[in-house]
């Protein structure tokens, strides 16, 4: 599914402000683990070695990696000698089936940021750009939906544009 530029109805403002972030059209462009981070209130810095398939092209998809970490963060247990936490056990094997099943991968047979992005040319290319813009977006929601499922709603916050109006997210679904 290409991204159109417009909030697509119905997918929630979690969704709409991840695509706004990224599309880069409405405000300054982030890279996918930004935009998604961002997203998720989270703070943005770790996950800007997750540009590009982890800088080089060769990783997993940025995307799809955030996606994990947003969901260790949200319900993982704060105590670095805990255990791996139930409901992050659950949440994580059901992303990687949601993933598996729902994330757009084109023709890739992987998700490997180059094998997922080479057919859609150059990678500051236009088509590319929409292409990654979708998979952002959908892994923001496969994200929303599994917190909310463990009882956790992170709240779409705002977003100032770049010709200083306000973009709301939970007004434009």
């Amino acid at each position: 599914m290409a991204w159109s530029g417009m909030a697509i109805s119905g997918n929630g403002p979690i969704r709409s402000k991840a695509l706004v972030l990224y599309d880069g059209k409405r405000t300054p462009h982030r890279s996918c683990g930004i935009a998604l981070a961002e997203t998720f209130g989270r703070p943005t810095a770790p996950y800007q070695s997750l540009r590009r398939g982890g800088i080089t092209g060769h990783g997993t998809c940025g995307a799809v990696v955030a996606g994990q970490l947003l969901l260790g963060e949200f319900l993982g247990d704060p105590d670095p000698t805990g255990s791996v936490t139930p409901a992050l056990k659950q949440a994580i094997s059901t992303y990687q089936q949601r993933v598996g099943d729902e994330v757009d991968r084109g023709s890739s047979p992987d998700l490997v940021c180059n094998n997922m992005t080479a057919p859609h040319g150059p990678f500051r290319g236009e088509a590319r750009h929409a292409f990654c813009t979708g998979v952002v977006g959908q892994v923001a929601q496969v994200v929303d939906e599994l917190l909310r499922e463990h009882g956790v709603e992170v709240a779409a916050s705002p977003v100032v544009l770049s010709d200083g109006t306000v973009f709301d997210p939970n007004q434009s679904v």
